[in-house]
């Protein structure tokens, strides 16, 4: 719980995130680029992230890319589709509307399927898209939609994809590590996350876990010299873990003990039932005392949830934040486009018991404002 932690608050957003202390504490070592010792790190955690994607190895790869989880992003749409080729973006959120943006920024021919934030992609127009449209090369959509929380239908899309003969990018940014996933069960050619979400490491690095013979194809493609993730990807296989550039090391050394961590819990599985009891109780407490979610509970997923603002003039929610920021909880400003929302996160190192303290803050601050919710239940 919050009182027994040795940082100063919980950061309760979709990453960066609360981390553990033996995670920070592995930053305290310092390595040289160079060594075999430190290559020999990051070779472990490209063997370890294909194996948390895929149980057939020999068939995938990954490549590590230094910088945010949007640079991860931006080398695979920048690299891996040809000069010729078109992309899909199925967008419902703010980060399906970024990979459009990067696309068309690098001279993509882009055709957007753009819906709602609080509607799951429409399996049926974009099977109608790519019949109409065989210039279609490649499919890139956000599996969770942190602009709402909605966990989008990887699985489903990846099938009509795949039947349909495009190659299937997904965005498993704020998914992977914390949500079951396969390379077999999303379809994905190519999957894509970062170092400060669900495997709980700290932030500097993205990673894509790719099918082996697909990259293997994209030589030449890349559209940037620095995102180039062929290359980059060559060069980890060839010089046995080397970046072609500075790397992040202690992110790196932070990343290898998370990824020790995440197995120590009991894996993807044990932490998702972990995330999942995080949002429940923090969803059911905020219902209780009268808040509404934005999204049904059907397309929620456990790694961050939207409340409306409470009908209420007294509200204001910078004032909100900051007092429960002075209780120890850093929660999120909204970011949908039609609706006055706020966000909180279920990931990283927090359990129900920080929810239920958390839920219990809220109805003391909302009192406090004079702010006075219909409770239910």
């Amino acid at each position: 719980m919050v009182n027994e932690r040795d940082t100063q608050y919980l950061l309760l957003t979709p990453g960066p995130l609360s981390t553990t202390r033996t995670v920070r504490e592995a930053m305290m070592q310092e390595h040289s680029t160079r060594d075999v010792d430190y290559n020999s790190i990051v070779q472990s955690i490209r063997e370890r992230l294909v194996r948390l994607a895929t149980n057939d190895t020999a068939r995938h790869t990954a490549a590590l890319m230094p910088g945010s989880g949007t640079f991860a992003v931006e080398s695979v749409i920048g690299s891996v589709i040809p000069p010729d080729g078109k992309l899909l973006v199925l967008n419902n959120g703010a980060y399906g509307a970024r990979i459009t943006k990067i696309s068309q920024m690098l001279g993509i021919d882009t055709v957007e399927l753009g819906q709602a934030e609080i509607e799951s992609t429409d399996l049926g127009q974009a099977e109608k898209i790519l019949t109409e449209d065989p210039a279609i090369t490649h499919v890139a959509m956000v599996h969770c939609e942190t602009t709402t929380g909605m966990l989008n239908p990887a699985d489903a899309v990846g099938k009509l994809v795949r039947r349909l003969g495009r190659v299937f990018i997904l965005d498993a940014m704020s998914s992977f590590g914390g949500i079951p996933m396969s390379m077999e069960s999303t379809g994905a050619h190519y999957l894509i996350s970062s170092a400060n979400k669900c495997v709980q490491g700290v932030p500097g690095f993205g990673f894509v876990v790719a099918d082996r013979a697909t990259l293997e194809a994209t030589k030449g493609w890349a559209r940037s010299h620095s995102l180039d993730l062929f290359d980059q990807w060559r060069e980890m296989e060839a010089k046995g873990g080397k970046w072609r550039f500075t790397s992040p090391t202690h992110v790196v050394s932070a990343f290898a003990r998370a990824l020790d961590e995440l197995e120590a819990e009991g894996g993807v599985n044990a932490r998702h039932a972990r995330y999942a009891a995080n949002q429940q109780t923090m969803v059911e407490g905020m219902r209780r005392i009268g808040f509404r979610t934005l999204i049904g509970d059907e397309v929620q997923s456990p790694i961050i949830t939207s409340f409306y603002y409470p009908d209420a003039a007294e509200f204001e929610f910078q004032k909100f934040y900051d007092a429960l920021k002075s209780l120890g909880f850093v929660i999120y400003p909204g970011k949908v486009s039609h609706a006055q929302c706020f966000r909180i996160g279920s990931i990283g190192d927090v359990h129900p018991e920080d929810m239920t303290e958390l839920v219990g803050h809220v109805a003391k601050v909302l009192e406090e404002m004079g702010v006075n919710l219909v409770v239910s239940g």
